[in-house]
Parts: C-alpha cells; sequence; structure tokens
C-alpha cells in the first residue's frame, strides 16, 4: 500500500511538473496546446444521410472554418478553396505593411468571401445552405463568421512568423525537450529499480521451491503489480516522448501542419495500442487479484499437513484455471471494444458470435463435455497437478490440467493427453496421503517367527529414523504371512507415507530388509524347480530292458 501511494505522488509530481512548465515558460500568445479536435478535423466526416460531407479548411495546422458539398464534388471545391488561400496568404505573408482586406459580397443571391492583399483581390468561395449545416443561421451570418475567422487567422499566421516568435517558440521547444530528458531520467531509474525488484520475487524462480503455497501466491501478486508498474511507466515514458513532440511540432507554424498528419495517421493505431495495454494491464491486475484471492484461502485455515499440501495443489490448480478463464475474457472484450474505437458497428458482431456460439456449441459437444467434466475435476478435489493418477490404462504424474485436458507423465518420460470428458474412474495415489504396499519373500527352511520378528524390528528402526520419521505418517503394520508361493511364504507390510513417497520409502525398506536378514542368516528364497521321479517306475523300465536284452541306463 505505502509502494503505490508513493508510485502515484511521484506521478502527480511529474504531471504537475509538466503543467507548471507548461504554464510558466510559455507566454501568453505561445501555442502550447494540440489542436483543438472539438471542431471537425482534416478529414471527412459523413453525416446520416450520406450523401453531405464537411471539411474543415486548414492554414498552418489550423482550423479556419468548415464547408460542407455533396460527397461528388467536395474534393473539387476542397482544392479550389486551399489552392486560393495558399496563394493569397503567401502573398500576403511576404508584405511588410499591413493590407489585408476580408469582406462578403453578396453576388448571384449569394455571399461571396472575397480576401484583398494590396492591389490584388481573389475570390476564396461562395457560401452555400450546405455551409450552415444544422447550425440554424441564414447566409449572411455564416458569411460574416468565415470573414472574421479567416482575418483572424490571417493575421495569426503572418505574426507566427516573425523572428520573434520563432526565438519564443524555439525557446520554448528547448524546456520541453529539457522537462521530457529530466521525466525520461526519473522514469527510467524507476523502472531499473521495478526490474531488478521483479527478478527477486519472479515467479519462475520461486515455483519450483518448497515455501508455502501462502508465500508463493504472495510472490506472485507481488511480482503483476509490480509488472503493472512497470508496464505503465513504460507507457508513460512513450507517452511523453509521442506528446512532447508533437507538442513541440505545433510550437511552429511550418511544422503544426506535420502535427495534424501525425495524429490523423496514429489516430486508430494509437486506439489500438491504447486498448491492447490497457487489457494487458487488467489481465495482469486480474493475476494479482487471483493470487490475493488464493492466498487469503490458503491461509484462512490451519490445516495438518498432508490436508494443507491437498489445499496447496488444488489452489495452484485454480489458479491455472482461473487465469486462463480470465485472460480469454480480457482478450475477448479488448477486441470488441477496438472494434468499438476503430469505427466498426458490434451490434452486428454481438448477434453473429451468438449465432456462431449456437452453431459451435451444436458442433462441440465433446469440447462443453471436457469442460463440465474439467470443472467438476477441479470443484471435487479429484486430483490436482502433482498428484500420480492412474486412469483407465494411463498412470503417471499430472503435469497440466484445465477445462479440456489432462497431461500425464507416465514413469517412461511419455506425455499422455486425456480428453476430461474421457475419464470416469480415476485413481489417485497421493491424496492427503500414501501407502507402501510391501511383500517380503521369507524361504520354507526359514524360521518364520524370527523372521517376523526381524521385520518388525526393521520397521520400528526406520520409522524412528531421523531421515525417514517425516516421510512415514504412521506405525508401520506387519500384517503377517500372507499367502503362499513357489518362492516362500509371503509376508506383508503396510507404511503409511507422505503422498508420493510411497515408492522411496519402499525401496529402503527392501534394502533393510535385505541386510538385516543377512545379517540374522535368515535365508530369501532363491527360484527353484524340483523333480520327482517314481521308484516303481523306474525299477519296472529297468526290468524291461533287461528282459530286452537291453542295457540299463543308472
Amino acid at each position: 500500500m505505502a509502494l503505490r501511494k508513493r508510485i502515484l505522488k511521484r506521478f502527480a509530481l511529474i504531471v504537475s511538473t509538466m503543467v507548471a512548465i507548461a504554464v510558466f515558460i510559455s507566454p501568453a500568445r505561445s501555442q502550447l496546446s494540440l489542436p483543438n479536435f472539438g471542431q471537425t478535423p482534416n478529414w471527412f466526416i459523413q453525416n446520416a444521410d450520406n450523401l453531405v460531407v464537411s471539411y474543415c479548411i486548414r492554414l498552418d495546422g489550423r482550423c479556419l472554418f468548415k464547408i460542407a458539398s455533396p460527397k461528388s464534388d467536395l474534393s473539387q471545391r476542397v482544392d479550389q478553396i486551399e489552392q486560393r488561400l495558399e496563394d493569397i496568404s503567401d502573398d500576403y505573408f511576404n508584405r511588410n505593411a499591413e493590407s489585408l482586406k476580408v469582406e462578403s459580397r453578396i453576388e448571384n443571391n449569394a455571399p461571396n468571401i472575397y480576401i484583398s492583399v494590396g492591389d490584388r483581390e481573389v475570390r476564396l468561395l461562395s457560401v452555400t445552405n450546405l455551409d450552415t449545416g444544422r447550425e440554424g443561421i441564414d447566409l449572411e451570418t455564416k458569411a460574416s463568421e468565415i470573414v472574421e475567422q479567416l482575418e483572424t487567422g490571417l493575421k495569426r499566421a503572418k505574426q507566427e512568423r516573425q523572428s520573434e516568435f520563432l526565438i519564443r517558440q524555439g525557446i520554448i521547444a528547448g524546456g520541453l525537450l529539457g522537462v521530457m530528458l529530466l521525466l525520461t531520467w526519473i522514469i527510467g531509474r524507476r523502472e531499473k529499480r521495478l526490474k531488478q525488484s521483479k527478478k527477486l520475487i519472479s515467479p519462475e524462480i520461486h515455483l519450483s521451491n518448497h515455501q508455502p503455497i501462502s508465500t508463493q501466491l504472495m510472490q506472485r501478486q507481488q511480482w503483476n503489480l509490480k509488472e503493472v508498474q512497470h508496464r505503465l511507466l513504460q507507457l508513460i515514458q512513450i507517452g511523453i516522448w509521442i506528446g512532447g513532440l508533437l507538442l513541440v511540432l505545433g510550437l511552429f507554424p511550418y511544422t503544426r501542419i506535420l502535427q495534424i498528419e501525425i495524429l490523423n495517421f496514429l489516430e486508430i493505431p494509437w486506439r489500438i495500442v491504447i486498448i491492447a495495454a490497457l487489457v494487458y494491464i487488467f489481465i495482469r491486475l486480474s493475476y494479482a487479484f487471483i493470487a490475493k484471492l488464493n492466498s487469503f484461502l490458503a491461509s484462512d485455515y490451519l490445516l495438518p499437513l498432508e490436508a494443507d499440501r491437498r489445499v496447496q495443489l488444488r489452489i495452484k490448480t485454480i489458479s491455472v484455471v482461473a487465469r486462463s478463464i480470465v485472460t480469454i475474457l480480457w482478450i475477448g472484450v479488448g477486441i470488441l471494444v477496438a472494434l468499438a474505437a476503430i469505427g466498426v458497428d458490434i451490434t452486428p458482431v454481438l448477434a453473429g458470435v451468438g449465432l456462431l456460439g449456437v452453431a459451435v456449441s451444436l458442433a462441440s459437444q465433446n469440447l462443453i463435455k471436457d469442460a463440465i467434466n474439467g470443472f467438476l475435476i477441479i470443484l471435487e478435489d479429484q486430483y490436482a497437478v502433482g498428484d500420480v493418477i492412474s486412469v483407465g490404462d494411463a498412470s503417471g504424474l499430472v503435469e497440466n490440467i484445465n477445462l479440456r485436458i489432462t497431461q500425464l507423465r507416465d514413469a517412461e518420460g511419455r506425455l499422455i493427453t486425456i480428453p476430461n470428458s474421457k475419464i470416469e474412474i480415476v485413481a489417485n495415489l497421493s491424496s492427503y496421503w500414501s501407502r507402501a504396499d510391501i511383500t517380503i519373500p521369507v524361504a520354507y527352511q526359514a524360521d518364520l517367527d524370527r523372521a517376523l520378528e526381524h521385520i518388525n524390528l526393521v520397521a520400528q528402526e526406520m520409522s524412528q529414523d531421523d531421515s525417514w520419521r517425516r516421510q512415514i505418517l504412521e506405525t508401520p503394520q506387519v500384517l503377517g504371512v500372507d499367502s503362499f508361493d513357489d518362492r516362500g511364504a509371503i509376508v506383508r507390510v503396510w507404511i503409511k507415507t507422505q503422498p508420493l513417497k510411497q515408492w522411496d520409502v519402499s525401496r529402503e525398506f527392501r534394502r533393510r530388509i535385505k541386510i538385516k536378514f543377512e545379517q540374522a542368516e535368515i535365508p530369501l528364497p532363491v527360484p527353484q524347480q524340483q523333480v520327482w521321479f517314481s521308484r516303481q517306475y523306474t525299477s519296472k523300465n529297468r526290468r524291461r530292458k533287461v528282459e530286452n536284452g537291453g542295457v540299463g541306463d543308472f
């Protein structure tokens, strides 16, 4: 909270500094503001009936007055007016004496605007009923407004070409560039510190360690907030340079038209860039909110160790799915807002999306089943990322789960992808706790009671060993002789362990049993086969061979 307050204070200081410099450095007649886009800009605007369009006649990038004509005739009329205005204004700017005269005359029942410079007179345009538009004024009033706007604009344009004005504007431009460099340096230092702090709490670094899930979620939240701050600072830097350069271009009459052209060119791309940046920021803020909510849920209750681990796995899985959902939602909203920002009517688009959604839902029933089953898997905590499960003939470690698929990594390293709709019966081998199911063969000629005693002794020693006591949750159970087979008597042992530790415990227990049996001279059974011959059958064969004159084979 304190960090955010400091950032807001610094941002307010930056903005106030720019405003103060713009106010105190610029004289009364300095032009620092961007063009007034409340009036019609220098591009065609089409009204509702799609027949008449209006256009703004500009001088040095400033809108003097607007005209209107049918779309088919507008281009020719604009070219004529701009060419005449350019010729007469150049003549006026090159004269030292004030010899400008702008007047309106009635000719052919219509006001005509004339501009006189010295002994040269030019008819600029005829005012028509279309020029009045919806202003609700007559032609003479409109002509008087145009005369006043022309005279004011021409005089101001000539004054801005004086050396005193240009020097003053050059000083202001230098001051603006200095402020831009200073702000860039300040923001650059702040951005460098943010990058360093982001590296210290990067999710890629901390997701692989054994920190509590609440700590990891807090780090993720802080990283997302710093990422938002980082991107905002980058946007501010870009805005400072683009806005500052446009302001500098607008200070001089010779470059002001370039300012207008750049603004016209960047209007749609800039809107799209701003929307994309805002979507990215909202996605990161949503990630931070998800991490904050999950951190609150993880720390709301004090749980046993195995239950806490299940909560960690479940929260991690829910976080992945929630981030995927909010990303898709924000991108969809961003696309719709971008279409609306560039002038596309999104009402038909939304209607088309609705119809398309119905068609897709009918054609994608399996995907819908996958999504529903995936949601139920997560909601019911059937398994989570990090569990070892068995689904049909497939088994392995859950590496990824979303609303559509579950991905397992089996013992051979193969990545198995299973649609969630195909998961009906699942065996979770690591839910809350696991069990090492160990079978120990004992030779038939061995003392079975003595073997059971040594097995119990190994189980007790291992459960009290500092290296293994944390992985063994309860005292091992020696169940006794479970069966007999060709190897000998089979003794079964159950050991309750931490999730996923049953294989480690089993391997260590078998190793200790082998050593203990060797020390106690208890033999482990060796696979063997005994062949029995009948004595009666052998004597009968021997007599038969003797009677036949043969030699017996002994």
